[in-house]
């Protein structure tokens, strides 16, 4: 029980940070810690296979592509212009969304079966229909989670083509007549220049 407190404490602290560092890369490592700590409270909950996925897929490979992305946004050399502050105007939406959330959440609570927050027995690892096994999370993943899975994908697929879109600065190389004599003309200085 103190260590879930304590898993809890280090998921809400590393969730802070992440979103309220300065530096793009502290947040990164923020995340990394959120990850891992996530990632030990499944092996508390006997789901070592959600552990290990937890471990490969985010902080692998999730992690990777936001490393990509602060590479990407921070290579280029003109300084991003500052508009206006969105601030203010996004507070109060957000603190409906939240507490949409939060009455959804004590609704779905509320109106639960007798017995079905209950925790679930921890299972042998590979047992079939018990919390955390393979086969469990597949039949879970893609039957009542599909939807959510579906988007997430789509979210991440949004965001690769707008980190494209925002790092490609330049137009893209298109063979005209203008530019093969150009190309032409850089690639005889370039070799006039090694000969001498």
């Amino acid at each position: 029980m103190i260590g879930f407190y304590i898993l809890s404490a280090i998921l809400i602290v590393s969730a802070v940070w992440t979103v309220s560092a300065k530096k793009p890369v502290y947040s990164v490592v923020a995340l990394l810690l959120n990850f891992a700590a996530l990632a030990v409270l499944y092996v508390t909950l006997s789901a070592e296979f959600l552990a290990v996925m937890q471990i490969i897929v985010y902080s692998g490979a999730i992690l990777v592509l936001f490393v990509f992305v602060i590479a990407l946004l921070s290579s280029g050399v003109a300084p991003f212009s500052v508009g206006p502050n969105r601030m203010p105007k996004a507070v109060a939406p957000a603190a409906f969304i939240v507490l949409l959330g939060f009455g959804f959440l004590i609704y779905a609570i509320k109106d639960a079966a007798p017995g079905a927050t209950a925790a679930q027995a921890p299972a042998a690892v590979g047992t079939a229909s018990a919390f955390g096994s393979i086969a469990d999370f597949g039949k879970s993943l893609f039957t009542i989670q599909l939807l959510p899975f579906e988007v997430t994908a789509l979210i991440l697929m949004v965001a690769v083509i707008g980190v494209v879109l925002l790092a490609g600065d330049r137009a893209p190389y298109v063979a005209t007549p203008k530019r093969a004599t150009e190309v032409e003309r850089s690639m005889r200085e370039a070799i006039l220049r090694g000969g001498e």
